[in-house]
């Protein structure tokens, strides 16, 4: 296989060996995505573990704090540190204060979108080049077969071990673009649904959150 790649390498002109590269870079950022994805969802994981503690704790600095300890980068810790400043300062809202409901439903939504950006970056990278890869190797077969087609065509004589040879060589650009894309697309797909989990988790604290400060706190002033 290696010496195969090797002889395809040798004999590829300029824009095959560019197609080839270009694989070669979509397949390591799939996988440096891929990765980080898995790293970030692992850490999200953990972090949820840590919800029950932060609703035993006797107020929100103290959950804060806890949150922040299974993770500074927490979703649930961005979430929940986005309500000290309304709690404390009420907001003017067209010369009124804005009622406590309104300010944590705004800040929870910011929040949340906010998340949702964060947890979803990389995934259109990822279908893209799952979509993308095997026109990309399909290219190169395409192109180092016409090539070997005017060699052989400038040569004068047609024989089937002069056809066979640089035609399966070629072949290699197809493998290699399915090689790229199929793990694409599965980390696509598992890597979507785990981000689907956790935003639903996430909205579901968004709402205890909302249900929880909106109930204890006094409603502001009119």
């Amino acid at each position: 296989m290696s010496q195969t790649i090797a002889q395809y390498w040798q004999q590829a002109d300029s824009f095959a060996q560019a197609l080839a590269l270009l694989l070669l870079l979509m397949s390591l950022i799939s996988w440096t995505i891929i990765l980080a994805k898995a790293w970030q969802l692992g850490s999200l994981s953990r972090s949820a573990g840590s919800l029950a503690a932060f609703w035993a704790a006797p107020d929100l600095q103290a959950g804060c704090q806890l949150l922040q300890v299974a993770g500074r980068r927490s979703p649930y810790l961005f979430l929940a540190s986005a309500l000290p400043s309304l709690l404390d300062h009420p907001v003017q809202h067209l010369g009124r204060p804005a009622p406590l409901s309104d300010r944590l439903i705004a800040a929870l939504r910011q929040a949340l979108q906010a998340q949702t950006r964060v947890l979803e970056s990389g995934l259109t990278v990822l279908a893209s080049i799952a979509s993308s890869a095997p026109f990309v190797g399909l290219l190169g077969t395409v192109w180092g077969i016409h090539q070997a087609m005017l060699k052989i065509a400038d040569s004068g004589a047609v024989q089937i071990d002069q056809l066979a040879g640089p035609v399966g060589e070629t072949l290699i650009m197809t493998a290699f673009g399915l090689v790229v894309a199929i793990p694409a697309l599965l980390a696509y797909n598992a890597l979507g649904r785990q981000i689907r989990l956790h935003l639903a988790q996430l909205d579901g604290f968004a709402h205890d959150l909302h249900a929880h400060f909106s109930a204890t706190q006094p409603a502001s002033p009119a």
